[in-house]
C-alpha cells in the first residue's frame, strides 16, 4: 500500500523514531510533524496535550496516511487509547514498546524511567511495566530540563553534563538499577551524556527501535507494506522555526533533509 506513515511529536525528538523507521522500513514514505512551536508538552495539562495532539493528527490525516506513530511519550500517555478508538487506521505509541524492551534487558528487575513531567505524572510506563511483569521494581523521575535543552541544540559539553548530572542525582538512591528507560523521544539525543552520568553498568532503553519493529509487524500483518521500489519522498513539517529544526535534523541524520515546511495547525478555541 503506497500510502505514507504519519509520525507526530511535540518537537524534534520523534525524529529518532523516524530515523529508525527509515532504517527498518526503507520502502515506506514518512510524513513527520513536530509541534516545536508549543514544545515541550511535559508541563502542559492533560487537556492541552490532548488538544494539541488532535490538531497534529488532523493535519496528518489530510496527507492520507495509512498508519500513525505517536512518537511523543506525553502524547502517548494521554491520547493513545482515544486515538486508537476513534481513528480507522492503526495507531502505535512509544510506551508499550519501550516497556517491553526494558523487561527484556533487565536482569535484576530494577528498572528506572526518566521522562517529562506529564509522562511521569501519568504513570503510563509504570502501568505498562507492571501489566507485563507485576513484580518489577520501578523508580520514575521527571526531567523537565532535558527537552528544552535538546530543542536548543545543547546535546553535549560541560553545560549539558552539569544539568544532566544534577537532574539525575535522585537515581543514586535506586542503586540496584540495571536498566533505564529514556521515556521521551528527545532523550536519545542526550544518550552519551546520560550514559556517562549513570555508568556503563546501566542499559539505556530507547523505544525507537522497538516502535519501528512494531510498526513493521503491524503493516505486515495487515498487508499494508509498500511493495514498490520507487524513491521515498519523505515530508517534514514543523510548527516552529525552520532553521532551528534543520540544524537539529542535521545532527540526527548526519545530512540535510528535503521537503521541510513550516505550518500552522492551531485551531481557534471558543
Amino acid at each position: 500500500m503506497n500510502k505514507p506513515i504519519g509520525v507526530i511529536d511535540s518537537g524534534v525528538g520523534g525524529l529518532t523514531v523516524v530515523h529508525e523507521l527509515m532504517r527498518q522500513l526503507p520502502k515506506e514514505r514518512l510524513v513527520y510533524l513536530g509541534d516545536t512551536l508549543r514544545c515541550p508538552y511535559g508541563p502542559r495539562t492533560a487537556e492541552e496535550v490532548r488538544r494539541f495532539t488532535w490538531e497534529m493528527v488532523d493535519f496528518l490525516l489530510t496527507k492520507n496516511i495509512k498508519l500513525l506513530v505517536v512518537a511523543c511519550n506525553t502524547a502517548t500517555a494521554y491520547t493513545l487509547a482515544e486515538l486508537q478508538e476513534k481513528l480507522s487506521i492503526p495507531v502505535i505509541g512509544v510506551i508499550q514498546p519501550g516497556a517491553r524492551a526494558a523487561i527484556k534487558f533487565t536482569t535484576n528487575n530494577h528498572v528506572g524511567i526518566i521522562g517529562t513531567e506529564g509522562t511521569i505524572r501519568s504513570n503510563a510506563y509504570l502501568d505498562a511495566l507492571h501489566t507485563i511483569k507485576s513484580d518489577i521494581d520501578v523508580y520514575a523521575l521527571a526531567c523537565p530540563a532535558f527537552v528544552p535543552m535538546v530543542e536548543k541544540g545543547i546535546l553535549s559539553g560541560d553545560y549539558a553534563l552539569d544539568i544532566i548530572a544534577q537532574t539525575l542525582l535522585p537515581l543514586k538512591q535506586f542503586s540496584n538499577m540495571d536498566t533505564l528507560i529514556l521515556g521521551c523521544t528527545h532523550y536519545p539525543l542526550l544518550k552519551d551524556v546520560i550514559q556517562e552520568v549513570v555508568g556503563s553498568q546501566v542499559t539505556l532503553i530507547s523505544s525507537s527501535e522497538e516502535t519501528a519493529r512494531e510498526t513493521s509487524t503491524i503493516l505486515e500483518l495487515q498487508q499494508m507494506l509498500n511493495e514498490e521500489n520507487e524513491q521515498c519522498n519523505h515530508q517534514f513539517y514543523t510548527t516552529g522555526d525552520v532553521e532551528i529544526f534543520t540544524s537539529l535534523t542535521n545532527r540526527i541524520f548526519n545530512s540535510s533533509i528535503d521537503n521541510l515546511k513550516s505550518v500552522s495547525i492551531e485551531k481557534v478555541v471558543i
